[in-house]
């Protein structure tokens, strides 16, 4: 969450630089963005869309933590499978749908120099390659380097357990060299001796098992753990960006639907990013930090919008370049996270791969989400 943190206050600083230099932009957009300006009006539309927001995003996000109370909504359940499904295509709609063509828009716009290469090479693809493969390697290098620190950390188990039973063969093999002549106690004792520590390598025996099985359940959870923190990445970077458009336009015509479907938009992410959560198994703490965080990003972005409205100017080149680029990258990391780490992994998941209805439903669910989210590019 460090790392999520440092990025998210780089891109507010890039976002504040666009906002200082708004004016270098020859007047380009000027005149459409002020034939609709209420500044009154528009104020009050932030102000719903700041708590609308905010409220959604942490009922999103908050049912399915709550729900691990609830046994129909427990990791393990049908139903988690299917809430996760609809969450996972609401994730790679935003990507296709909302963000991807608003980086293909910013980085082709008229506004741009005409001299420079943004007309002759596709950055806004490049952006979602390269958003795409970088969360690939932070993806297996994270997943790595936190599942060797883990086990190395326990390899002192295994090596203390074969030497006890190491211990525990050499005095069965003292107890069977015993002289006979010591009585017959001496020999109960040596026989029960012996049978002690074959009960004792049974159990350790059973423990390997019971580790195996634990062991492979951490695995799932430290990978589990990179996805929360990756998917929420992508979904911050541009929620910052939609909050600090939506603070900073004047124009109640571009608000009003932007409140309803930025609303329902918070809400379907929260449940994808809130379902990783439950299957990190963070501690309390934790969870609270990343709900917390996911629910503010977007109405302090429109908070900051706000600050700087009397300067920023969304069609100057360097804003059009920055935002372009940034949500290019976004567009990338929520198509890999939806397609790779939430959609293959359940799909492809035994439970669900042995059960048709199961997989039927899920597949439903999927569509459902990707469409409704999909519907939502009318307003937002």
């Amino acid at each position: 969450m460090r790392q999520s943190v440092v990025f998210v206050v780089a891109v507010l600083a890039l976002l504040l630089v666009t906002a200082v230099r708004g004016d270098e932009d020859g007047g380009c957009g000027k005149e459409d963005a002020a034939a609709g300006r209420n500044r009154a009006r528009a104020r009050e539309l932030k102000i719903v869309a700041f708590f609308s927001i905010l409220v959604c995003g942490a009922i999103g996000c908050g049912l399915p933590v709550l729900g691990r109370r609830v046994p129909v909504l427990r990791p393990d359940g049908d139903v988690f499978f299917l809430i996760k499904a609809f969450a996972a295509g609401v994730i790679l709609a935003t990507g296709f749908i909302h963000i991807l063509p608003d980086a293909f828009d910013n980085l082709t716009s008229e506004c741009l120099p005409a001299g420079g290469p943004w007309q002759h090479f596709p950055f806004a693809g490049f952006g979602a390659m390269v958003g795409a493969i970088g969360t690939l390697v932070v993806d297996t290098l994270a997943t790595g380097y936190f599942t060797r620190a883990h086990f190395n950390k326990d390899a002192a188990a295994p090596a203390a357990v074969a030497d006890e039973e190491k211990q525990a063969a050499a005095a069965a093999a003292a107890a069977a060299e015993w002289p006979h002549h010591h009585g017959d106690s001496e020999e109960h004792e040596g026989r029960v001796q012996v049978h002690t520590h074959a009960s004792h390598g049974h159990a350790h025996g059973s423990s390997a098992l019971v580790a195996a099985v634990g062991e492979d359940d951490k695995e799932h959870t430290l990978r589990h753990r990179v996805i929360s923190q990756v998917l929420e990445l992508g979904i911050v970077v541009h929620s910052v960006i939609i909050g600090i458009t939506v603070g900073a336009s004047q124009s109640p015509d571009t608000i009003k639907p932007l409140v309803v479907a930025l609303s329902f938009h918070q809400m379907f992410e929260g449940m994808g990013l809130g379902g990783c959560i439950v299957q990190a198994k963070f501690k309390v703490s934790s969870i609270v930090t990343m709900i917390l965080f996911f629910c503010l990003t977007t109405p302090v972005g429109i908070a900051v919008g706000v600050g700087i409205s009397t300067v920023y100017n969304e069609n100057s080149p360097t804003a059009l370049a920055v935002e372009g680029l940034l949500n290019s990258v976004a567009a990338g990391i929520l198509v890999y996270m939806a397609l790779v780490d939430l959609l293959a992994e359940d799909f492809m998941n035994p439970r669900v791969q042995s059960r048709g209805k199961l997989q039927l439903g899920i597949h439903v669910s999927m569509l459902a989400g990707a469409g409704l989210m999909s519907m939502l590019a009318k307003w937002a």
